[in-house]
């Protein structure tokens, strides 16, 4: 259960790395720490919960996550593109205040860059993303307010289009960390 007016973290590792050319969510970086692990630390450092959705038939990752203490969601209709394992992860923490919405293949995001959009969220910002240079970028946090949209998502786009129908309410939170829009797709 989260506490109160704390929003959950979500991160969005079903995807089946197909431009990387195998499971990178497990592949190292660098510094020897698997790429997903890099990605849930910035949102566990800041949030008393989170939630990794993986697919069905990835028990490897799944096994990883679990001897991390990772709380997973299965998406069952993960083949059917982002929005659905995004409506998984809405659907499996339905009482949330609100949800950060981070992607597992983005491992560079600083914890203070979380702990700026959580606070957005907070203090009544119905969405919140981080830009950088006037980019904006990952995590992407929606207040309950969006909760039955979250829980309608389906296809690739995840929640693009929604962003873009309610780009008024958006609260953009410049900082100076280009992690948020570093994706790590090839080798």
């Amino acid at each position: 259960m989260p506490h109160k007016n704390e929003p959950v973290g979500i991160l969005l590792a079903a995807g089946r790395s197909r431009r990387f050319g195998g499971d990178k969510l497990l592949h190292p970086l660098p510094d020897g720490t698997p790429m997903v692990l890099a990605s849930i630390n910035a949102l566990r450092a800041v949030l008393p919960r989170m939630v990794a959705v993986v697919r069905v038939d990835n028990a490897a990752l799944t096994a990883f996550l679990a001897t991390h203490r990772i709380e997973t969601v299965v998406a069952e209709q993960a083949d059917a593109g982002m929005g659905a394992s995004l409506a998984a992860g809405v659907a499996a923490t339905a009482e949330a205040s609100g949800w950060l919405i981070a992607l597992g293949d983005m491992p560079f995001i600083q914890p203070q860059t979380v702990a700026w959009v959580a606070s957005e969220l907070k203090r009544g910002a119905r969405l919140a993303a981080p830009s950088y240079r006037g980019r904006r970028g990952h995590p992407v946090g929606f207040s309950a307010n969006y909760r039955d949209p979250l829980l309608k998502l389906s296809g690739d786009e995840g929640a693009r289009t929604l962003l873009q129908r309610n780009a008024a309410e958006l609260v953009l939170v410049e900082c100076d960390d280009p992690g948020v829009l570093m994706d790590v797709d090839r080798l």
